[in-house]
């Protein structure tokens, strides 16, 4: 899936307006989750995982949920396979301060995803706000139970569509079919839930020049960006070349992060991302970044973004999260 240039989506999202004869800017969600202008009029329908126009015959009511892929990233996973048809990644914490990536399908599945990997308690608040199912190998069994108390749909190895590649070396041999995941997930047609609070480049503050960001983990891993060609390029990813995520934006939120109350299999205590209440937010998009504050009220909370001058809109795009621990985080950025 390839970035859409910004004058194309400009033109897609100015045709999203005449389209709905829009007599105002000011937008709230209709009653099917899609955004409406002000007068109540239906605006031309957008993806919930990006904010951007569906085009053509699409229909953005599908017959299955939001899929999310637990995906190694470390470099045994090498080349990580499905990340360019994603819709919108979030990158968490996990044991050891290594990261796992929590992959959002929806507008395209990925017939080949993974490695997969296991699910943590972090996943509920990740994935909750859009009622999404995970693909997973598998979880600790004080995280099952808890992933099941919230409600939420899982796949784990053994599922119709979960497969091991004879090819890679357990445990990263692990690789999703997420058209046959959804053929068994199938369910009465509905648009999910934005994901986050969507709007236009011309929304943001100004804000201040950054062209590269570093985003560290608890003192282990980094990620690396820079801003190039338009959009935002993971310098030190573990994507193949040509199956990168196609990032338009790079959203920082500083998070809590707590016990689990259990070791993985090497000892490492497993941390738990508080994915609710409040805290710093930096928006990096074109080239620039804003500062703010997020929040969410409970686990399965909307995400709202604001700023000292009110609510902060994320350009629609596809966007890469990245949940830096307010302790022993940082982002570091030029």
């Amino acid at each position: 899936m390839s970035r859409l240039s910004h004058p194309l989506l400009v033109s897609l999202l100015a045709a999203s307006v005449l389209l709905a004869g829009c007599g105002g800017d000011s937008t709230e969600k209709s009653d099917d989750g899609g955004p409406t202008v002000q007068d109540g009029t239906t605006m031309a329908t957008t993806w919930p995982l990006t904010g951007l126009p569906v085009t053509g015959d699409e229909d953005v009511e599908k017959p299955y949920p939001v899929l999310v892929t637990k995906i190694d990233n470390t470099g045994s996973a090498s080349p990580q396979a499905g990340l360019g048809s994603a819709d919108l990644v979030v990158e968490e914490l996990v044991e050891g301060g290594l990261t796992r990536l929590a992959v959002f399908f929806y507008s395209d599945l990925a017939e080949r995803v993974g490695p997969v990997r296991s699910m943590r308690a972090s996943d509920i608040g990740i994935v909750s706000p859009v009622g999404a199912a995970v693909v997973t190998s598998g979880a600790a069994a004080r995280t099952i139970a808890r992933i099941q108390d919230a409600g939420i749909t899982f796949f784990q190895e053994g599922a119709h569509g979960i497969y091991r590649d004879s090819s890679r070396s357990a445990p990263y041999n692990v690789f999703a079919d997420l058209t046959q995941i959804a053929s068994k997930a199938k369910g009465e047609p509905a648009r999910p839930d934005d994901y986050l609070p969507w709007g236009e480049e011309s929304d943001l503050p100004k804000g201040k020049r950054a062209t590269s960001l570093a985003a560290t983990f608890s003192g282990g891993h980094t990620s690396e960006w820079v801003y190039r060609d338009g959009g935002y390029v993971n310098v030190n990813t573990y994507a193949a070349a040509d199956d990168q995520f196609p990032a338009d934006s790079v959203l920082v939120l500083r998070v809590q992060v707590g016990d689990a109350g259990y070791l993985d299999p090497a000892g490492n205590p497993v941390p738990e991302t508080k994915f609710e209440g409040s805290g710093a937010a930096m928006l990096f998009h074109g080239g620039r970044m804003v500062r703010g504050t997020w929040s969410k009220d409970g686990l399965s909370g909307d995400l709202e973004l604001k700023t000292g001058k009110g609510r902060l809109l994320v350009p629609a795009g596809h966007v890469w999260i990245e949940l830096v621990p307010a302790e022993n985080g940082a982002v570091t950025f030029k």
